[in-house]
């Protein structure tokens, strides 16, 4: 499954970027910076919850974009 913007080459395992889920809360008038980014991740991760307790978004968006920000999450806790 390509990404929200279609980013996934052939080939690529399927999943969304950080980018994806920007961009589907920009869809809904949401931008995240609180200028700490294990802070805005988290911050995120709160909206998409509000989106999908509200039935705004289907459940495989939901998860998707969660698991960008989990391994976004990583990704950063690995680097400090």
């Amino acid at each position: 499954m390509p990404g929200i913007n279609g980013t996934e080459t052939p080939g690529s395992p399927p999943g969304w970027t950080l980018a994806d889920v920007k961009s589907l809360l920009r869809r809904f008038g949401i931008i995240v910076y609180i200028g700490s980014p294990l802070d805005d991740l988290l911050m995120m991760e709160l909206e998409l919850e509000d989106l999908w307790e509200e039935n705004l978004i289907e459940r495989e968006t939901y998860l998707l974009a969660k698991a960008a920000i989990a391994k976004r999450r990583r990704e950063i806790e690995r680097q400090s």
